[in-house]
């Protein structure tokens, strides 16, 4: 299903900039087409967000993505003696 998923969002966000770009260079006199490139790029929008924040929840719920605080870090003073 994650799988699923992911390939539904890069479907999703191809389709954004897709009829996004459709809208932004349809002539003005082509109104009705315009509309509907926009509706499908506001749609391909939605649907690539919500895909996105499954695929996110997924991460985090398997442990892919790890706290912040397990990370290394790094001093800038570690070592000097001053």
């Amino acid at each position: 299903m994650t799988k699923l998923i992911a390939v539904l969002n890069v479907v999703a966000w191809a389709g954004f900039w897709s009829f996004g770009y459709l809208a932004l260079t349809t002539p003005v006199e082509q109104g009705g087409r315009m509309v509907v490139a926009l509706l499908l790029a506001a749609f391909g929008a939605a649907l690539g967000i919500w895909a996105w924040f499954r695929i996110v929840r997924h991460t985090e719920a398997t442990g892919y993505a790890r706290p912040a605080s397990s990370r290394a870090r790094h001093d800038a003073d570690e070592g000097l003696d001053a």
